[in-house]
C-alpha cells in the first residue's frame, strides 16, 4: 500500500517507518481501512455536513455543534464570515498605532497564538524593528498563574515606556469564552491595575469572548459594550484547541500583521485534498490509523518533534490537541476504555542530547513523529576562522541547515534500524499557508482517531474536575 504522500503544495507525510518488522504489516492497514477506516472517514465526513458528532454533549448536557471542518471557509454561517475577517483587517490597521500587544489567555486561548507568533514573528521580534515594520511588540500572559512571569512584563512595559519619547501605546487582549477563565482574568485585572497608573503609558483594550453571553454574565463582554473596545468572538462549536483559525487566534496573526488568507487557504487546501481522496490515499487518515494500531500494540505514548526551533510552540500547541481530544476514560457507549497515547514535547537536534537515549533503546511504547522544513528561512555557514587548528578545516563552509538534516536523518535511520515506529513530514517552507495546511491536517488526524476509538474527541471532563476543585479553594 502506499506509505509516502506528496500533495500538490509539495507538503510530504511519509508513514514508510510505520511498517516493517515488529511494526505494522501492509495487509493489517489495508484491511483496516477497509473496515473501521472506512467507517471513521465517513464519520468526520458526517461531522463536517451536520456540524454534529456522535454523542457529543456541551458541559450542560445538550447536543454541541462541532464547527471546526468550517473553520477555513469564509462565509455566511460559518466560524469565520467576511465581515469577520474584515474585522480583524481592520483590527491589524489598529493595532500599528500600539507599541505593545499584550494576549491574555490560557490553553486554547495561547498556545495557538503563541505557534503564529514564534513561527511568523520571530525569538526576537520585540527587539528588531525592521522585522516588525510598524506592527507592535507582542507579550504572552495569563497563561499560568506565575506571578514573577507576570510582574515581569508590566516592568518590561514600564521600562520601554520610560524610554518613549511620548506616551507608550499598550493594548491588553484577554481572550476567555466565559469571560471568567481564572487565569485570564487574574492577569487582566493585575495589568489593567497596574499599567493605567503609570503616566507614561496610554492603556487600551481589547477582547476576545462569547459575543452572543448574556452581559450580566459575562464581565469582558460588559466592559467592552461600556468603553467600546474591539470585541471578538469566541465561535460557537470551536473547542479552544481547535480555535486557532478562528478570531481567538486570528488576533494575534492580524496584531503580528500576518496574511490571514494564506493561513485558511492553507487548511481549506488541505481540508480539500483530504476530503476528495479515497481513504488509502487520505494522509490524515492513514496518519490516525496507523498510530491507532501502533497504539494497539503498546505504543501509548507519542513524540512530536519538529527540527526547528520556531516550530518548538507547535509541537507545544499539538500536546494539547492530542491530549484533550483522545484522552478519554469513556467511549461514545459509555463503557470505561482509558484511551488515548501520552504526548511528549520534543525539538531537534536539542532533543536528540536530552531525549533520544530513551526512544533508541527504552521500552517499547513510543511513535515518533519528526517534522523538516525542507527550506529554511535563513541560512547560516560556518566558515573557519582558525586555520591553523587542523580540527576546524571539516567544519570550513558548512551549512547548519544541512547538519540539520543530517541530524534528522540519523535520528531516523537509527530508530528504524531497531524496527521502532516513526514517520515524517516534509513542510516546504514556515510561512502562514503552511502553517494552515500542518495545523488542519493535524486537528482532522485527531479527529480520524476520535471515531477510530469511539471517543468524543471534542470534550473534556477531566478539565473540569480540577477546575470544580480549584473553584472550591478559591
Amino acid at each position: 500500500m502506499k506509505t509516502r504522500f506528496e500533495l500538490p503544495s509539495g507538503f510530504i507525510f511519509d508513514f514508510t517507518n510505520m511498517f516493517g518488522a515488529n511494526r505494522l504489516e501492509a495487509s493489517e492497514v489495508e484491511t483496516a481501512l477497509k473496515g473501521i477506516g472506512a467507517s471513521a472517514s465517513e464519520g468526520v465526513k458526517k461531522i463536517a455536513e451536520t456540524g454534529f458528532s456522535k454523542a457529543h454533549l456541551s458541559k450542560d448536557g445538550a447536543p454541541e455543534h462541532v464547527f471546526f471542518p468550517r473553520m477555513p471557509y469564509v462565509q455566511e454561517g460559518n466560524p469565520n464570515t467576511p465581515e469577520s475577517i474584515a474585522k480583524l483587517k481592520e483590527f491589524s490597521a489598529f493595532s500599528r498605532k500600539m507599541d505593545a500587544v499584550i494576549f491574555l489567555g490560557v490553553g486554547g486561548s495561547y498556545l495557538g497564538n503563541k505557534v503564529l507568533a514564534d513561527a511568523l514573528g520571530g525569538f526576537f521580534w520585540n527587539s528588531d524593528d525592521a522585522r516588525r515594520n510598524g506592527q507592535p511588540r507582542i507579550y504572552f500572559c495569563g497563561n499560568n498563574v506565575d506571578s514573577v512571569d507576570a510582574a515581569e512584563i508590566v516592568h518590561e512595559v514600564e521600562r520601554l515606556s520610560e524610554k518613549a519619547s511620548d506616551k507608550l501605546n499598550v493594548l491588553l487582549v484577554p481572550i476567555s469564552k466565559s469571560g471568567t477563565t481564572l487565569e485570564t482574568m487574574t492577569a487582566f485585572l493585575y495589568f489593567y491595575s497596574s499599567l493605567a497608573e503609570v503616566s507614561s503609558i496610554n492603556l487600551n483594550c481589547s477582547v476576545c469572548t462569547d459575543l452572543l453571553a448574556n452581559e450580566e454574565n459575562s464581565p469582558l463582554l460588559k466592559l467592552a459594550h461600556e468603553n467600546g473596545w474591539f470585541a471578538f468572538d469566541v465561535k460557537e462549536g470551536i473547542g479552544g484547541r481547535f480555535s486557532v483559525m478562528t478570531d481567538v487566534g486570528l488576533v494575534t496573526m492580524a496584531a503580528l500583521g500576518g496574511d490571514i488568507d494564506a493561513f485558511l487557504t492553507g487548511a481549506r487546501d488541505m481540508n480539500e485534498y483530504v476530503k476528495a481522496a479515497a481513504p488509502e490515499e487520505n494522509p490524515a487518515l492513514i496518519n490516525a490509523l496507523t498510530k491507532f494500531l501502533a497504539y494497539g500494540k503498546g505504543r501509548d505514548i507519542e513524540v512530536f518533534m519538529p527540527y526547528s526551533m520556531h516550530l518548538k510552540s507547535l509541537s507545544e500547541w499539538y500536546i494539547q490537541l492530542l491530549a484533550e481530544s483522545l484522552g478519554k476514560k469513556f467511549d461514545r457507549e459509555g463503557n470505561v476504555v482509558n484511551y488515548g497515547r501520552t504526548p511528549i514535547v520534543a525539538v531537534g537536534t536539542t532533543d536528540m542530547h536530552a531525549q533520544t537515549q530513551q526512544h533508541q533503546e527504552g521500552k517499547l511504547n513510543k511513535v515518533v513523529q519528526f517534522l523538516e522544513v525542507a527550506e529554511p528561512r535563513e541560512l547560516a555557514i560556518a566558515k573557519n576562522a582558525f586555520p591553523h587548528i587542523a580540527f576546524f578545516k571539516k567544519y570550513d563552509g558548512l551549512s547548519m541547515h544541512k547538519a540539520l538534516k543530517a541530524a534528522l536523518d540519523a535520528n531516523e535511520a537509527a530508530l528504524t534500524s531497531d524496527n521502532r515506529y516513526n514517520a515524517r513530514f516534509i513542510m516546504p517552507k514556515i510561512n502562514e499557508y503552511f502553517l494552515g495546511q500542518i495545523m488542519f491536517f493535524l486537528m482532522l488526524s485527531v479527529a480520524y482517531e476520535g471515531e477510530l476509538a469511539d471517543v468524543d474527541a471534542y470534550d473534556q471532563p477531566g478539565v473540569e474536575i480540577y477546575k470544580a476543585f480549584m473553584k472550591s479553594k478559591l
